[in-house]
């Protein structure tokens, strides 16, 4: 199948996309069209309907493999099999719901972050080809080896009933603020009370909305920088400047499903930490995690049982740099909840209304906000930052405890019990 396809580059210059259909905005490219698509950033690429692995949409848009979350194009160029400039690119699929591993797009920022492919307790860190790719571009990124490092294309999957994906971004390695020792971690993760290391590697996902056809082709035949490649990846081969695509999230009501975990090892997490504290400790372990999850949080005091105002906790809050900065307050207000149970309006109407000039609100709580209560914080611009059980996960998660038994154990050396 891929000598067909490669006949079919060499031929088709033009794309085929004129007569494609648009769904809720969304761009819909059929099963019959990939050969000659563009890619299109969150256009959606349609699957086949044989109930097998040639319905796989990716592999007929860009001729690589039809199996996994890291697949490799490589060039017409006859080198040296490990060398990163044979090459064409890397295409990374995920279906974002890797249990401990969930892969992340955060489309404000314009980064992604992705998992590598070391999954077998046993296996060392460099034991899989998707690693080992991973350590050499990062490696080639770091001494200024970028003219080497193959383009990456990001995939996601469109739904759990099809074999649709969505076409995510054009990404590089790196970040802008980021150093050589944040980009690329190996991380240790723990399954059936085993460990085992895998990396955690940052990408920017560039602001280039259209990968044309064109310039697939010349990468192809070994040509990364033509008239047909893509702007700022080009600025950033020649010049390591990011220029990420950013966007403003317009959605800032967050529904119930949005606020809670999604799947089993997460809900677990947030019903270990409810059942392991009283409503007074958890106040604590809120500043505790407010503090986790920024570095600007430069200190908390909690405030007394019976007259705390309103508040849980008050803190410091640094804006600017080490040596030059301001320092803002902010008032917390933690909310131990059963996931089911909402936090309504009277409560929210509570923390704004003790809020003091010049503060910011911070509200944590093991369940999810009312729609009416978020709908008034941010119709109403209340300076309220919302820590909701995903969020309360999701930092946890940014710091190595992924799973209920290492939970517990931070919490057991951090809150532990008289």
């Amino acid at each position: 199948m891929q000598q067909s396809l490669i006949k079919r580059y060499k031929t088709t210059l033009k794309p085929k996309t004129k007569n494609q259909p648009i769904k809720n905005n969304q761009k819909i490219i059929s099963f019959n069209d990939l050969n000659d698509s563009d890619l299109i950033v969150d256009a959606l690429y349609k699957g086949g309907n044989k109930n097998n692995i040639s319905d796989d949409p990716i592999s007929k848009l860009l001729g690589c493999g039809n199996l996994g979350g890291f697949r490799i194009r490589k060039n017409s160029i006859k080198k040296n099999s490990n060398d990163l400039s044979n090459i064409a690119f890397v295409i990374l699929y995920t279906d974002f719901s890797q249990s401990g591993w969930e892969d992340y797009l955060d489309l404000e920022k314009g980064i992604f972050i992705y998992y590598g492919d070391n999954r077998e307790c046993g296996d060392t860190l460099l034991n899989t080809k998707g690693n080992q790719i991973l350590k050499k571009v990062f490696d080639s990124l770091h001494t200024n080896n970028r003219d080497i490092i193959p383009p990456f294309f990001i995939f996601s999957k469109a739904s759990q009933k099809s074999r649709d994906v969505i076409f995510r971004g054009l990404a590089v390695p790196g970040a802008n603020n980021l150093t050589e020792k944040d980009d690329l971690i190996a991380v240790w993760s723990l399954q059936n009370n085993l460990r085992f290391l895998n990396y955690k590697a940052t990408f920017t996902i560039l602001n280039d909305i259209v990968i044309s056809r064109k310039w697939i082709i010349d990468l192809i035949n070994g040509n990364k920088i033509t008239e047909s490649t893509p702007k700022n990846y080009k600025i950033w081969v020649e010049n390591g400047i990011y220029n990420p695509l950013c966007c403003i999230n317009s959605k800032k009501i967050r529904t119930k499903k949005d606020q809670l975990p999604y799947n089993d090892i997460d809900r677990k997490i947030i019903e270990l930490i409810y059942n392991y504290f009283d409503d007074y400790s958890f106040e604590e372990f809120a500043a505790k995690l407010f503090q986790l999850s920024d570095n600007n949080v430069i200190e908390y005091q909690l405030t007394r049982k019976w007259k705390d105002g309103g508040r849980d906790a008050i803190g410091k809050y640094r804006i600017g740099l080490d040596q030059n900065n301001i320092i803002v307050e902010f008032a917390l207000e933690a909310k131990k909840y059963k996931l089911k149970n909402a936090i309504t309006l009277k409560h929210t109407t509570r923390l704004i209304s003790r809020l003091k000039y010049r503060q910011f609100g911070v509200l944590v709580t093991t369940s999810y906000v009312s729609n009416q209560a978020y709908k008034e914080i941010i119709e109403d611009g209340h300076p309220i930052l919302i820590i909701s059980a995903k969020d309360i996960v999701e930092i946890l998660k940014s710091k190595g405890l992924s799973t209920t038994d290492k939970v517990r154990k931070w919490l057991e050396e951090n809150f532990p019990k008289e």
